[in-house]
């Protein structure tokens, strides 16, 4: 028995396991992320899970999203070994005087893989069969489209081995050592003495290893033969290895050209893959070539890349498709947005807006109309689901009447998604068109995936240099992940809103539609960008700022009067539906044309449910709407909870206890929610309990097993389901009726 437990200390796998967890970290803890990603520990709120879990490829998740996920472990798996046996193989000399010692190098170097892939399959299992209902038969099948996707990978990586390598039979045969070329390909690196290889004092205590049949076999000394043979074997297999990592770089760096194609859009699992994938081997490649100053160099071409992209040439910034950029820049001052807030042009847009409103009321056909103001909550596809969701019961048991009523409608990210397509729906019924704006397949068609396009675009164009160019207005820009955002959603959308911002100018004039107020938040300064293709100055500051003037600060910016020389009424649509949701990271902030040139992201950074805007605007019209109007009706959408469990703090460690001081910090939301309840208080009190109401429709998970719809721009089938029947919980239920009572 002690001998077998000693056997097994000795055997290759288990050395090479060890030998990771003290030296290569890094790279376990990719292992690591990934399975925490897996199992929802990290970024279950984005639905990381989901991403591995319930692929989707072409729409459809099946056997053939399965087998690109496959594809790209494999990829993975490689660059695990790849990565590996460029830094550890000389540790193991016996593995030079084996025939094919990079493979029963991978075979021996798969414990963590395995162990990985044993648990990715068990969680595949578990949650399609206990969340999604998958029949046993098409779980089976999908499991096969993994394993087939990574057989195929590393067969066909194997060949190239094959035919590449050369073993230690291959130069005994021909009596010739292979090239010496560890000064050409790792010019860092401090290459192993060759007395020390022959008195085997490098090796570790290997004394067996398994063969490609999985057979245990005796490692036997290499002390007599020749070292620099040994280490040349390394050495040529090495240099295979980095051509095999280049040519998959340049590859990737290819396909950066086709993310216009939808069928080279694959699973966002897939392209995380593909992403661990390329960290393991750059990393690894650093660390090969420069040895001990690895460190320096990483830190030094760091400084360098972030030296070199600060100028236009080598930095593609995302821009605002519509807006030119080649003509004088905005000027961006405090002193400017004071100037246009104590104008003349506040008074003139308020009294625009006014006319705006009178063809409202006219239209409703009523003497005091009930005046809807809509605020819909962001995130992702789930708020966009719940919005229209929402909005379509609610206009569909009103027979249309909230978006009658409705004059205002604003909110952040994925919720204004929804209202943006549901609002052209409306208008195109107006305009004659035969659109059933209550059918549910609209639901369908917003809630299509747009990760897959984003993550794709990420690992293979955005992680280089963007060469691609698109033209819209008649100026051209480089085709990045905002891009390609919003052809995804264009084609998930039919290209209905595939206008400009002006083209719905008229339409509001008219009152046909309700006002829609897109905001953003502005990194420079926290200020608001609001975006409307009407003049709205008059959101720039509360109103007592024009009467007392610098007695509070413009916080807010009125985008078409700002960037009016550059072209504000040419932005696309959906590039200011994308400035409404550049969630961090995901999509790349916009740069505007301004001096000093400003950046916007996200508008849930400052008011993620349109609160602020709303609000705003009562203030502002609060003389109009007491005369005109029997009162507002704030309908506020949330896609979250707005009261969260308390969590407890008497079991923090003296570690978090450093950190808990700024845990504040991510309570953002919650600190908004009640901002926004104290606003809602002076509003109550600004027009009266008689003449101001708020509905609130929430979501939250409505199955047993209370899993929350992710906040992301993917959403399962199952998520989708759940937020729908969150239309039939009695909270909801119970705001529903209040909100016919007031509007019939």
């Amino acid at each position: 028995m002690r001998k077998r437990l000693q056997n097994i200390w000795h055997s290759f796998p288990l050395q090479l396991l060890l030998l990771h967890l003290r030296s290569n970290l890094l790279f376990v803890a990719m292992w690591l992320m990934l399975a925490l990603m897996l199992s929802g520990v990290v970024g279950s709120r984005l639905g990381m899970q989901y991403l591995f879990l319930d692929p989707e490829y072409m729409g459809r998740v099946n056997v053939w999203s399965y087998l690109f996920v496959g594809i790209t472990f494999g990829g993975f798996f490689m660059s695990w070994n790849l990565t590996t046996y460029l830094l550890n193989a000389q540790h193991f000399p016996f593995l030079a005087s084996l025939s094919r010692p990079f493979t029963k190098f991978c075979v021996n170097n798969s414990v963590l893989p395995l162990l990985f892939l044993g648990f990715y399959i068990g969680m595949i299992i578990h949650f399609q069969k206990n969340y999604e209902g998958t029949p046993a038969g098409t779980i089976l099948l999908n499991c096969l489209g993994l394993l087939g996707g990574i057989v195929l990978l590393v067969a066909l990586l194997s060949l190239y081995f094959l035919f590449t390598n050369r073993d230690i039979s291959y130069y005994t045969r021909r009596r010739e050592l292979p090239p010496h070329l560890l000064g050409v390909i790792a010019p860092g690196r401090r290459g192993m003495e060759i007395e020390d290889i022959k008195k085997d004092d490098k090796r570790r205590r290997v004394r067996t290893y398994l063969s490609e049949n999985l057979k245990p076999r005796l490692v036997r000394s290499v002390a007599h033969y020749d070292a620099r043979l040994l280490m040349n074997i390394f050495r040529q297999n090495h240099l295979n290895a980095l051509i095999l990592q280049l040519i998959t770089l340049v590859t990737l760096l290819a396909l950066g050209f086709l993310i216009d194609f939808p069928y080279f859009r694959i699973p966002a699992g897939a392209s995380i893959f593909i992403l661990t994938g390329v960290i393991v081997a750059l990393t690894g490649s650093i660390t090969y070539w420069f040895d001990e100053w690895r460190a320096l160099i990483l830190i030094g071409l760091l400084v360098i890349i972030n030296y070199v992209t600060g100028f236009d040439l080598l930095n593609h910034r995302n821009r605002a498709y519509g807006l030119n950029y080649q003509t004088q820049p905005a000027t961006y001052s405090n002193e400017r947005l004071q100037d246009i807030f104590t104008s003349g042009q506040v008074g003139a847009d308020i009294a625009h807006t006014r006319q705006i409103l009178d063809r409202w009321r006219a239209r409703t056909g009523e003497d005091k109309p009930k005046m809807v103001i809509l605020c819909v909550s962001g995130g992702g596809l789930r708020s966009a689901v719940w919005a229209l969701q929402v909005a379509q019961t609610a206009d569909s048991m009103l027979n249309g009447n909230l978006l009658k009523h409705t004059t205002l409608i604003t909110g952040a990210s994925g919720g204004m998604l929804g209202m943006a397509y549901l609002r052209e729906l409306y208008l195109r019924r107006q305009l004659g068109a035969d659109m059933h704006m209550h059918d549910k397949r609209h639901i369908d068609l917003i809630s299509r995936d747009m990760l897959n396009a984003l993550a794709f675009t990420i690992v293979s164009n955005d992680l280089f240099l963007p060469l691609s160019t698109v033209e819209r207005a008649g100026h051209i820009y480089f085709k990045d992940r905002g891009y390609i955002f919003e052809e995804q959603f264009n084609e998930n959308t039919s290209y209905l809103l595939d206008k400009c911002l002006s083209d719905y100018a008229a339409p509001e004039v008219q009152a046909m539609i309700p006002m829609l107020f897109i905001t953003s938040s502005i990194v420079n300064d926290g200020r608001r960008m609001i975006i409307s293709p009407q003049g709205v100055s008059y959101m720039m500051s509360v109103p007592m700022g024009r009467r007392r003037l610098l007695s509070v600060e413009v916080d807010a910016v009125d985008f078409g009067k700002v960037f009016e020389a550059q072209g504000s009424r040419d932005l696309q649509f959906l590039t200011a539906l994308r400035m409404n949701a550049t969630y961090p990271y995901i999509l790349p902030n916009v740069h505007l044309p301004s001096t000093p040139q400003i950046e916007v992201m996200d508008a849930g950074i400052r008011d993620n449910y349109g609160m602020l805007s709303a609000t705003r605007f009562i203030q502002v019209f609060r003389k109009w709407i007491e005369q005109n109007t029997s009162g507002v009706v704030l309908m506020q959408v949330s896609s979250s909870e707005l009261i969260e469990e308390i969590a407890p703090s008497n079991r923090t460690g003296i570690i978090s206890s450093l950190v808990n001081p700024v845990g504040i910090l991510g309570k953002v939301f919650t600190l908004q929610e009640f901002e926004h309840d104290n606003s809602l208080g002076f509003i109550y009190d600004l027009l009266g309990p008689e003449r101001f109401e708020v509905i609130r429709f929430v979501y939250r998970p409505t199955q047993r097993k209370k899993l929350t719809a992710s906040v992301s721009f993917h959403i399962t089938s199952r998520e989708k389901a759940d937020v729908k029947r969150a239309i039939g919980l009695p909270e909801n239920k119970t705001e529903m009726e209040r909100l016919m009572k007031l509007l019939k």
